[in-house]
């Protein structure tokens, strides 16, 4: 309310067209656009591969990628906003969800949401360190029944419950006064979703946007495909992974969007350049924040 909520602040000042456009698409699935990415598996592959023989880090693929989307953000700022009720609010966080398998050796344990928040100079490195610690704290004899999990378990124990408490929430969402702690739990408040279909053997999708939340961003990595190439004048077989991406496309200018994917492809080309922080970082006006580092097990 006011021009002020939990996860951000309205951005003041900004372009007519794009105040105008969320009037035109007031919904998400008004706006959505769909994009699709090679990312050169090859590379990737040959920096994991040396990551570990020479240095012993252990990086996955996706890890990869949350850390491209995080750096991209720390140079284009626009691109972490979100509309709310025709209205353009600045980020308060740098975050992003993904869906796991408790048991990944069984798929009939269930799935648990793990939502992080990063620093915009975290290293590939810290990223790989955050999604790590999400992980264990989400799988394991020692997880327990996450907050998603409870509340659900509550709303469908009383009949009709879960309508009146979502349409609640939603309603004091659109103006801003959903209670931050449940903004903070829920999933569907986070600057970027990535889904890892690949792990469970089906190709990349263009996921929908989330009408009810801020999510902006969906990423859906799939399985490995091999295409024809030319290079040094001789056609061979490559491996990429395909990517698709989903973007809410009222969020910024596509000179912005062009910007950020352009980024992320570099980085995705050059993840090398992931380890070691950004000279300068850039936040949308009053908008700065930041993250703790967690701490290394030789500094505890």
């Amino acid at each position: 309310m006011f021009g002020r909520r939990p996860d951000g602040r309205r951005v003041q000042g900004i372009d007519p067209v794009m105040k105008i456009t969320p009037y035109v698409m007031p919904m998400r699935c008004d706006a959505q656009v769909f994009l699709k990415h090679r990312a050169d598996m090859e590379k990737m592959s040959r920096y994991i591969r040396k990551q570990k023989a020479e240095k012993h880090e252990t990086i996955t693929y996706m890890q990869i990628i949350v850390a491209a989307y995080v750096r991209a953000v720390s140079r284009n700022p626009a691109v972490n906003r979100f509309i709310m009720n025709k209205q353009l609010f600045a980020r308060n966080n740098c975050s992003a969800a993904f869906t796991i398998l408790k048991n990944p050796n069984d798929a009939d344990d269930g799935e648990a949401v793990v939502k992080i928040k990063f620093d915009l100079t975290d290293t590939i490195y810290d990223v790989r360190d955050r999604m790590t610690a999400a992980v264990a704290a989400n799988r394991g004899e020692n997880a327990g029944t996450g907050f998603v999990d409870k509340l659900l378990g509550f709303l469908f124990a009383v009949p009709g419950l879960a309508t009146v408490v979502v349409g609640l929430v939603r309603f004091l969402d659109r103006y801003g006064l959903a209670p931050g702690v449940l903004m903070e739990e829920l999933p569907f408040y986070v600057g970027m979703y990535i889904t890892n279909t690949a792990s469970i053997g089906l190709h990349d999708v263009n996921h929908h946007l989330y009408n009810w939340g801020d999510v902006g961003l969906f990423f859906g990595m799939g399985t490995t495909e091999k295409v024809a190439v030319e290079e040094n004048g001789e056609i061979r077989m490559k491996r990429f992974l395909p990517i698709g991406i989903t973007a809410d496309e009222r969020v910024c200018s596509g000179a912005h969007y062009a910007r950020f994917f352009n980024d992320m492809r570099y980085y995705l080309d050059n993840p090398e350049k992931l380890e070691t922080p950004p000279e300068t970082v850039r936040f949308d006006k009053g908008m700065e924040y930041h993250e703790p580092k967690i701490a290394k097990e030789g500094n505890r």
